[in-house]
């Protein structure tokens, strides 16, 4: 949310007894810079900015002027700095987006030199005039601070005038480097918000906050970059994209922004309060009552903007031609898309065509072991994490607090994948040594309001009655809460902001969709078994809010399962990926963040290190877990799916322990085949899908050829020119999938291919390295393009060869896209 003037205001602010050439800011607005820099810009035929560096806040004040002068065909030169990073990426990300390549925008690039200039100039067709002296593009140096500036024309002084001109040129010309999309999103990768926007932030908010211009919603910061990476993707063929962002940044209003233009917006969520946040947003930035609700109450069929339950319209009865005609939306937003593999999210991402899709996360990785990614077709054009958005000011640091618990854990049983909440419940309730340990670090960090994560709803309750008696009025929190010492959700927060109470204890009811940014404290009063519920409920205090400046976590650790998993989510990792923790690689943390870990637990991470199962039994137990979790013997596609993230990294990386390159082995060797897979196995047949599991894909060239085998479950034993064709056009032309043709490889590139030359690669790379490495199972002779050998002709009707080559195909398509999208992160 910004404050800007309307051009009716400023029209009747800039009068001519403004005039002035000796401007100093302050207070009278007679000496801002701004309304002089705008008159100027009315009437300039082209326009050069050199500034040291420039701020979201003073680019917006400048953009409207800026883009009416190159619709009239002004040129713009604009030369700023990122020495220290007080450039913000955001300020040039918002010219880019709203002003698109017309602007020829640069860094100055001389490493041993300083680059302090502040300097406007204005070219018309007779003269210049240029501006100098010590204003930078932010608010407030270009209002109410105290600055320094001086006007001249090249009439009145020529000589002065051309040696700050050509030195402009020189440097432009001779010592910069062009904003391009690559330089933008490396400068914006490695970007911390340093210290000094700290005070520069709070002058423009003073200024703001002094001011009596209207409000108007507008993207922000990382908002800005992620639309224009949105704009990007959907010039690029994109019709679905995934877009993950801490809590905390603003996906809600980010989604808003982006569907502006859009006539008709689906917006689909899980929650209740979720929908209703996400109106108000939309609301806001739409600034119309055009919008209704399609949930359990409400059937809204009429409106621009539907916000959905996904409980609601997942139904098959709602789903059909009588409410939406599946085009009916051109625009639909799935918002917390971790949630999206579920059966309702699926019918609906499967019913509607929009034009484009967007999904909103802020745990890219997989929930409860389920991969999201295909589902928006490995589209992820623009991603913030945790740590990245506290390192650009997003969110305040935390102070962490790793405390020892003395619990003992050892003999609670796990099931499916988490720790039995009977047995929890039995070990903390009651259990007064542990009150009085969480009670006491409570009381020595302080808290006006805190929220503390518990692991039932009996145990919520009971810490709620214990801080209470001890003089800290708390309640619980949870589904169909009723009793003592508990409370509804919206009434127990009211309350917190209220300071009627100091704690709420919940149980999965503050993970995701709901904002209470003045908390300043977090308690993990559980173990941590899921990262994506550990780092979700850290989020839920770290919002930015007036007076907070940081969030202090404290997390009551014991032996449990996964206990040291902690110190790389607080790095800003989902995942260890076999790399080493120690207890010295503070650099690690975000900017600003403090972590503090018991002695005793250092030594108790130490000790679980080094208890580790082979890699072998680690897998053989994720496949028994994983099967239990489904109810059925996983395929290749589901263990991959459903695998602890870190077991699957480790065991890729070992080729021998790694079961997805002979997986019917790995099924043979632990009892899992059945007797008709066991005679598959015993064949030809197991020796063609270890040809699959294992032939070279460094590129995709192979996937569209041997999905054409595949033929939809109907395997082939040849295929023919048009049908390698159809197979490879239909997977190419998928989302952004053109991309892997080639290294260099535009859009347009793409749809200017013929079928003749599709063909040609089509032979001369995949059916070429298939003939070359299929260990004879792929042949080719006069009369047909490729086919399969003679002995497997018995094998094609078989329902266990068409099952195995499905799931490798599916496996290796989705590994695939898995490491380009982490390649493309890393780039």
């Amino acid at each position: 949310m910004v404050k800007l003037n309307t051009a009716e205001e400023l029209a009747d602010i800039y009068e001519t007894e403004y005039y002035t050439d000796a401007i100093t800011g302050g207070q009278d607005k007679r000496m801002y810079l701004y309304y002089q820099l705008i008159n100027s810009l009315k009437q300039a035929d082209s326009v050069d900015i050199v500034v040291s560096f420039l701020m979201e806040s003073g680019v917006r004040m400048l953009l409207g002027e800026l883009d009416n002068a190159l619709k009239r065909g002004a040129k713009i030169r604009i030369l700023t700095g990122n020495y220290l990073g007080i450039t913000q990426p955001s300020a040039l990300y918002l010219i880019k987006h709203r002003l698109g390549e017309q602007v020829d925008l640069r860094f100055y690039n001389e490493k041993k030199r300083s680059f302090h200039p502040k300097s406007y100039m204005f070219h018309y067709k007779e003269y210049s005039t240029i501006y100098i002296g010590s204003s930078n593009i932010s608010r407030s140096a270009l209002t109410s601070g105290i600055e320094w500036n001086y006007r001249f024309s090249s009439k009145t002084d020529t000589q002065n005038y051309e040696k700050f001109y050509n030195t402009f040129v020189d440097l432009f010309e001779n010592h910069s480097v062009v904003i391009d999309d690559d330089e933008l999103k490396r400068y914006s990768k490695n970007w911390h918000r340093p210290a000094v926007s700290k005070d520069l932030d709070r002058y423009d908010l003073q200024d703001n906050e002094t001011s009596n211009d209207i409000v108007l919603f507008e993207p922000r910061g990382v908002q800005i970059e992620a639309l224009c990476s949105l704009e990007n993707t959907r010039a690029e063929g994109a019709r679905r994209a995934l877009v993950q962002a801490a809590t905390g940044v603003g996906k809600t209003y980010l989604a808003a922004f982006d569907s502006k233009k859009y006539e008709r917006v689906l917006f689909v969520a899980h929650r209740e309060e979720i929908l209703k946040q996400a109106a108000e947003s939309f609301k806001n930035v739409r600034d119309s009552d055009d919008y209704g609700f399609f949930d359990g109450e409400s059937k809204c069929t009429d409106k621009s903007v539907i916000f959905a339950s996904v409980a609601t319209l997942g139904r098959n009865e709602y789903l059909n031609n009588k409410y939406f005609a599946s085009d009916y939306f051109n625009y639909i937003v799935i918002d917390e898309f971790h949630h999206a593999i579920n059966d309702q999210y699926q019918r609906i991402v499967n019913y509607f065509n929009p034009q484009f899709l967007l999904g909103l996360t802020a745990t890219p990785e997989r929930m409860d072991g389920r991969n999201i990614y295909e589902i928006c077709d490995y589209n992820v054009p623009y991603e913030i994490s945790l740590k990245e958005a506290i390192n650009k000011g997003m969110l305040v640091p935390f102070h962490y607090y790793g405390i020892f618990d003395d619990t003992d854990y050892s003999k609670l049983h796990i099931v499916r994948g988490r720790y039995d909440e009977k047995e929890l419940n039995e070990t903390y309730i009651g259990n007064v040594h542990r009150y009085e340990l969480i009670y006491k670090y409570y009381c020595k960090y302080g808290s006006r309001q805190a929220l503390g994560f518990c692991c039932s709803k009996e145990h919520a309750r009971e810490m709620a009655r214990e801080f209470s008696s001890r003089g800290i009025p708390s309640v619980a929190v949870f589904s169909d809460a009723s009793g003592e010492y508990t409370e509804k959700r919206n009434v127990a927060i009211q309350k917190l902001k209220n300071g009627e109470i100091r704690v709420i204890f919940s149980v999965d009811m503050f993970n995701e969709g709901v904002d209470i940014t003045s908390v300043d404290m977090v308690m993990f009063l559980r173990p941590t078994e899921s990262p994506i519920v550990f780092l979700q409920q850290l989020g839920r205090g770290l919002r930015k809010c007036r007076g907070k400046e940081f969030l202090n976590v404290l997390d009551f650790i014991g032996n449990y399962e996964k206990a040291g998993r902690v110190r790389f989510l607080l790095e800003g990792k989902s995942s260890t990926h076999g790399e080493v923790y120690h207890p010295s690689d503070i650099l690690l943390f975000p900017d600003d963040c403090l972590v503090d870990f018991d002695m005793k637990l250092i030594d108790l991470f130490a000790k679980m290190d080094r208890k580790h199962l082979k890699l072998r039994d680690q897998v053989i137990n994720e496949y028994f877990r994983v099967k239990e979790f489904l109810g059925k013997r996983p395929s290749r596609l589901d263990l991959f799916t459903y695998m602890d993230d870190n077991i699957y990294e480790t065991a890729i990386r070992h080729s021998k322990d790694n079961p997805f390159k002979k997986y019917l082995e790995f099924l043979n060797d632990i009892g899992e085949l059945n007797q008709i897979e066991e005679e598959f196995y015993k064949g030809i047949g197991r020796e063609f899908i270890s040809l699959l599991e294992n032939t070279n894909m460094s590129k995709v060239y192979k996937m569209p050829v041997l999905m054409a085998f595949y033929n939809n479950s109907n395997v082939l034993m040849e295929v023919s020119e048009k049908q390698l064709l159809s197979s490879w056009k239909e997977f190419f032309s998928t989302g952004t999938n053109w991309k892997d043709l080639d290294k260099n490889m535009t859009l347009q590139k793409y749809k200017d291919i013929s079928d003749k030359d599709h063909l040609k690669k089509i032979l001369a790379m995949p059916v070429h390295f298939l003939l070359e490495s299929g260990k004879g199972f792929f042949v080719r002779n006069d009369e047909m393009v490729l086919g399969l050998r003679e002995e497997l002709r018995p094998l094609i009707d078989n329902p266990v060869m068409t099952q195995q080559m499905k799931d490798v195909i599916d496996y290796r398509t989705m590994d695939y896209y898995q490491r380009r999208y982490r390649e493309r992160q890393n780039e």
